[in-house]
């Protein structure tokens, strides 16, 4: 595959109802997914009247934006509530605007980048607990992408997990070796 292409798949539904792949996104349309997005928060910046510049990269297989700047931490929520009620309706703007779904992942005031170093440090101690005890490990239950760093981690550190439960209840179980 060329520099030029990700390997992010969606899926996409035929006329009878039965699932098909559609291409990878190039990186340009991962950057054109970002103009937009950018584009849409620049707009409710405006519309509440608050200072903030808007950082874009792809990473990961997708868009990711960052408002950093100003006094934003209410635009994050006490948990990150009202950064991931942002992310979606941005999410669904630029879905709007191209007529693809997108992944794009959305920061503010450091918070998700913040939460990464913790939930990493997390997933770090409860690994090694898992390897000493020999038992698999319950967390707290997380949204997807909190679960999805725990994930990363432990499969970097060589063991397994899986999540369990139903939203908003869902949780990751980490297997010893």
């Amino acid at each position: 595959m060329s520099e030029e292409t990700t390997e992010v798949l969606e899926n996409e539904t035929t006329e009878v109802g039965t699932p098909t792949k559609k291409a990878p996104k190039t990186i340009a349309r991962l950057e054109e997914e970002g103009d937009i997005a950018a584009d849409y928060l620049e707009g409710l910046l405006d519309i509440a009247d608050l200072d903030g510049d808007i950082d874009i990269d792809v990473e990961n297989d997708r868009a990711s934006l960052a408002i950093v700047g100003g006094k934003l931490r209410h635009l994050v929520g006490q948990e990150g509530e009202v950064l991931d009620a942002i992310q979606e309706l941005t999410r669904l703007a630029v879905q709007t605007a191209t007529g693809d779904r997108s992944r794009l992942m959305l920061d503010i005031d450091g918070f998700r980048s913040g939460r990464r170093k913790e939930l990493t440090a997390l997933a770090e101690k409860m690994a090694e607990q898992a390897k000493t005890t020999g038992a698999s490990i319950k967390l707290d239950p997380m949204n997807a992408f909190e679960r999805k760093i725990i994930h990363d981690t432990i499969q970097t550190l060589g063991l397994s997990s899986e999540s369990d439960g139903e939203d908003p209840n869902r949780f990751v179980v980490i297997y010893p070796a």
